[in-house]
């Protein structure tokens, strides 16, 4: 039996473990190193994959990798545009407008926990 304390709200064995299954499941869409970075800066504005890899410092590779993984979950949309280079932009969708709540609960818990640890806000 599963201490109903243990959940987000009180609820029976079976809501505690549907709970923690979409916990993992959001874990799975904006965890990581990058996605949420990624989602922040793209706060700002469209830009394009070379421009994304400088302002996130993070390698061509991965960066690859993660904008596909937010592509496919709805929350980035790419632009191929007919340029010479083929230029690609990549913009947040409507849909990542739902995670601007989440976002920034967790800076602000982010910059409490580096004052409390660290001794000094964030930079």
């Amino acid at each position: 039996m599963i201490k109903k304390d243990r959940c987000l709200t009180p609820a029976t064995t079976d809501e505690c473990r549907r709970a923690w299954l979409t916990l993992h499941d959001t874990l799975d869409i904006v965890g990581g190193k990058w996605k949420l970075v990624l989602i922040s800066i793209l706060r700002g504005g469209k830009l394009n994959f070379g421009e994304l890899a400088i302002e996130a410092g993070i390698s061509p590779r991965i960066l690859s990798k993660e904008l596909k993984e937010l592509e496919i979950n709805g929350l980035v949309s790419r632009t191929v545009l007919a340029t010479k280079p083929i230029t690609v932009e990549y913009q947040l969708t409507p849909y990542s407008l739902s995670l601007n709540e989440m976002i920034t609960v967790m800076y602000e818990w982010g910059k409490k926990h580096r004052e409390k640890i660290i001794g000094r806000e964030s930079v």
